[in-house]
């Protein structure tokens, strides 16, 4: 049996991209669902994995399988080596200064929370403000309310546009030498704006803020630069860009990274323990407490290997063209209305179609084997600002084609000519 290849340079494409390139990699676009090919438009929700993904995965399990950094035999050398490759490739990927600034994690939602219990409780305190856009999902807000119910902070919404961008105005009047922290967004996952998250940090330091940006919905679909950014935290998950479930990171600025307090104790983020006395790990095995996930970590790594085998800029500019006809196309559906015309977005398409409830649609259109997402997006806030509790998601990859658009968009006029729901 051979071992998990844990090289980081891209490889498999030579840079060149194209949708069918992509497709051909994911097994699970080959199925069918209802008797359909399936179009998968729920990648806001998860995005789909190459072989290349699963391959790693199981190679790891058939040739590898080891506990890390704790064991002197080879198989745990190979393990570790494998894990490390991974948080190598994550610092590659985001621009990172060091593989040191990369912390494991489950996913964003284990990021944020981190952060709000390693670095927020001892800075954080009464009467300092968290500035937190009403576009952010719920797993960017709840964990400040925590925090701030604890520490006696406030958290303080900024409003969004009509078109879905963050009120920039209303964000610069409410910044202010009691700003703690501010927390953004890289792209909704409900409108796809993107906000001017550099300009925004840049403004937030000035103060004295620290910044965290998600980079959940953004990271499959947008190059990212930590370090252009100047982003204090950048936080995402794996499972959103064609890696497994499960993993995910946090990139700190070492400077901050080097000043967070253990956030669970044990395992691999100890350096000697005593009852009279117990020494931690450095960062960032300080925050990786117990057994990681291994696994995820290779699956990663493949993953990112295989994103980056295409050329990126050439993928944001396909999917910037599928999204503008996907708009197109959806607008010959009668009484359908897309939430947010922001100009800076990712492919994502929020609606509602009158006389039909969003899960209606999400049920009729996967009769057709159409997958999208329907409900409140974790992002239930966002939703208010438009008078909604609920909406129907189609959420484009790389390997989505104008094709599949064209079945959606068929689906939906069939549905639009069939009895209403609501």
């Amino acid at each position: 049996m051979t071992t998990p290849d844990t090289s980081v340079r891209p490889r498999g494409h030579g840079g060149a991209f194209s949708p069918e390139a992509a497709r051909a990699d994911v097994p699970i676009l080959h199925r069918t669902v209802n008797g359909h090919p399936l179009v998968w438009f729920d990648n806001g929700a998860t995005t789909q994995k190459p072989r290349q993904v699963i391959e790693a995965v199981a190679g790891f399990y058939g040739a590898a399988n080891s506990n890390i950094h704790r064991g002197a035999h080879t198989m745990a050398r190979e393990a570790t080596e494998a894990y490390e490759a991974g948080r190598d490739a994550v610092a590659r990927f985001l621009n990172a200064p060091s593989p040191d600034s990369i912390v494991f994690v489950r996913g964003t939602t284990e990021a944020i929370n981190l952060v709000a219990a390693s670095w927020g409780r001892g800075r954080v305190g009464p009467g300092d403000d968290i500035l937190v856009p009403v576009l952010e999902h719920h797993s960017n807000i709840v964990p400040w309310q925590l925090l701030a119910k604890e520490t006696r902070a406030r958290v303080v919404p900024v409003p969004l546009l009509e078109d879905g961008r963050i009120d920039q105005d209303a964000y610069a009047d409410l910044l202010s030498m009691r700003t703690r922290l501010v927390v953004i967004s890289h792209a909704s996952n409900v409108l796809g704006t993107i906000p001017p998250v550099r300009e925004m940090t840049a403004l937030a330091h000035r103060y004295g803020a620290k910044v965290l940006v998600d980079g959940a919905q953004a990271v499959a679909h947008l190059p990212v630069d930590v370090q252009a950014i100047d982003a204090d935290f950048y936080v995402f998950s794996g499972h959103k860009i064609f890696a497994p479930t499960g993993i995910g990171a946090l990139y700190a600025k070492p400077e901050v990274l080097g000043t967070m307090a253990p956030w669970q104790g044990g395992g691999n983020m100890i350096e000697s323990v005593g009852f009279d006395r117990t020494t931690y790990a450095p960062v960032p095995h300080l925050l990786e407490a117990g057994t990681g996930h291994i696994s995820g970590a290779v699956g990663l790594l493949a993953a990112l290997n295989w994103l980056t085998s295409f050329d990126r800029d050439a993928i944001t500019a396909y999917e910037t063209s599928l999204l503008a006809y996907a708009r197109e196309a959806m607008a010959t559906v009668p009484g359908l209305d897309v939430l947010g015309d922001a100009p800076e977005r990712v492919a994502v398409l929020t609606f509602t179609l009158a006389g039909h409830e969003p899960g209606a649609i999400a049920a009729w259109l996967d009769r057709d084997g159409i997958a999208v997402r329907a409900g409140h997006h974790c992002a239930q806030p966002a939703l208010a600002h438009y008078g909604l509790t609920s909406a129907a998601r189609a959420s484009f990859a790389l390997y989505n084609t104008r094709e599949e658009v064209d079945r959606l968009v068929a689906s939906l006029h069939q549905l639009r000519q069939s009895a209403p729901t609501a």
